[in-house]
């Protein structure tokens, strides 16, 4: 068997993030298994004799179910195909990249991993928040927004969080950020610690939405915030002004 299944991170929107190795596989492909995150000037480019299948996910609404995914990835390598699963930013943060990459070797399909720029660094980025400073933040930590704190036995220590000097950067979180913003006050977090919301990555429609975090969901609610975006918690959001220029050029509208 030749066929060969490639996790690809397409970055966080636009082909000017997009890495030379993961632009030449995808030149190559037989079949490419895509969702929304890569952003249309990426999906507008992909190569015409590529079968596309769609594997959006939008609000927990998905167009196939996991399973059905990964069966289909198995299924098209065994027959001898060059399998792209393209994926926004990098396939293994919150990606489901490793799940996938287990399934794939289960059954003895090759797999090969082609990392992606990170919208979780290179979204603050793009809008002169960096998510370590000397002056405000010494680490960074990346959550997932899909975690419900008020659940009976939550994946999170938010007490700890709540006491981290460092930067939070949540992905998938603007559906829970009411909950998240209430649980890390009620743990100690400062009520008044900054917070930025970044919708649409580097798109050009992409909006920047600033509160504390005490009043931060509610903000949101009045300003319709909607997925996809970035949520950074902490004082390197201090470092936020929108008189400034983009530090990464934005893409596809």
């Amino acid at each position: 068997m030749t066929g060969k299944v490639y996790l690809v991170g397409s970055g966080p929107g636009g082909t000017g993030l997009l890495t030379q190795r993961a632009a030449e596989i995808i030149d190559a492909a037989d079949v490419i298994f895509y969702d929304q995150l890569p952003g249309e000037e990426i999906l507008s480019a992909l190569p015409g004799k590529a079968e596309k299948i769609d594997c959006g996910k939008f609000g927990g609404r998905h167009t196939r179910e996991q399973d059905e995914i990964e069966s289909l990835m198995v299924d098209r390598a065994q027959k001898d195909l060059v399998v792209v699963r393209l994926k926004g930013g990098d396939p293994f943060l919150f990606g489901r990249g490793g799940e996938e990459c287990k399934t794939l070797r289960a059954a003895g399909i090759a797999v090969e991993m082609v990392p992606g720029v990170s919208s979780a660094f290179a979204v603050p980025a793009s809008v002169g928040i960096p998510v370590t400073h000397r002056k405000y933040a010494s680490q960074v930590t990346i959550l997932t927004g899909h975690e419900d704190p008020a659940k009976p036995e939550p994946a999170l220590d938010w007490k700890l969080l709540a006491q981290s000097r460092g930067t939070i950067v949540i992905l998938m979180g603007v559906s829970n950020l009411e909950n998240i913003a209430r649980a890390l006050v009620a743990n100690g977090k400062k009520p008044d610690t900054p917070v930025a919301i970044i919708e649409r990555g580097l798109r050009k429609d992409r909006r920047v939405t600033t509160g504390p975090l005490s009043t931060i969901g509610d903000l949101a609610r009045q300003a319709g915030v909607k997925p996809p975006a970035v949520i950074v918690i902490g004082d390197v959001v201090r470092l936020y002004d929108p008189a400034q220029p983009d530090l990464i050029p934005r893409g596809d509208a």
